[in-house]
């Protein structure tokens, strides 16, 4: 579970249109001065300060990584609350999604074939997609449960991913919430869903995002797709 909180916050930094912003907001999360980060990570603080006032270039993944190893460890060797509260939200977490990442992308041709899948919206893009991980998604309860705070959790380490809905009834309304939302995934996946709303296809169509049905279950979807 550490690894996934890792690969969470790293993710929220990447994605975020303020990097060093989060970076602190993450050191504080941990209540870590600047100065412990700095002498875990063997650096001046100054370089913290300038990373988080983004008066430096934006970190690389390299040096968030030893960022985010950096506050989990101080954390642990101080006994580990933050980690433990936090790791204990990401498994309540996983009443309403599950996060997967790939260790090298696929074309979303071959991820379609994997799910023995058929594409209902936007065929012309699929040629042109990526995937690099997916996020199951149990629909109505994110829907109605989830705080929209939390929506860009489901986003994982890397916004080229598939979103995949399940316990769906027309498909509009998980649309219309990735209309409204600043990220977007690069495949939607519907599970035993027969039709799509006519609104979620005009979103989709709108937002550029191919719209995929298939019949596989969660488990024998999710065994197929983590050999990847």
């Amino acid at each position: 579970m550490e690894d996934k909180l890792k690969t969470a916050i790293a993710g929220e930094i990447v994605l975020s249109r303020s990097p060093g912003k989060t970076m602190k907001k993450w050191r504080e999360i941990f209540k870590i001065t600047q100065s412990e980060l700095s002498g875990n990570l063997h650096i001046v603080p100054s370089t913290i300060s300038d990373y988080e006032s983004n008066r430096r270039a934006s970190p690389g993944t390299a040096v968030i990584k030893r960022f985010v190893d950096a506050i989990v460890e101080i954390d642990l060797s101080k006994g580990g609350k933050v980690v433990s509260q936090l790791t204990q939200s990401m498994e309540k977490e996983e009443e309403y999604f599950t996060l997967h990442e790939f260790a090298t992308s696929i074309n979303a041709i071959d991820f379609i074939k994997l799910i023995k899948g058929k594409v209902v919206a936007n065929e012309e893009l699929v040629e042109s997609k990526k995937i690099y991980g997916y996020t199951l998604i149990k629909s109505l309860k994110v829907i109605m449960d989830l705080p929209s705070s939390q929506f860009m959790r489901l986003y994982g380490a890397m916004g080229e991913r598939a979103f995949i809905f399940s316990d769906v009834s027309t498909g509009r309304s998980p649309m219309v919430a990735i209309r409204v939302a600043s990220l977007k995934p690069s495949l939607v996946i519907f599970q035993k869903l027969k039709e799509v709303d006519p609104i979620a296809i005009k979103i989709a169509e709108k937002e550029q995002i191919p719209i995929v049905i298939t019949d596989m279950g969660p488990i024998k979807l999710q065994e197929e797709l983590n050999r990847i």
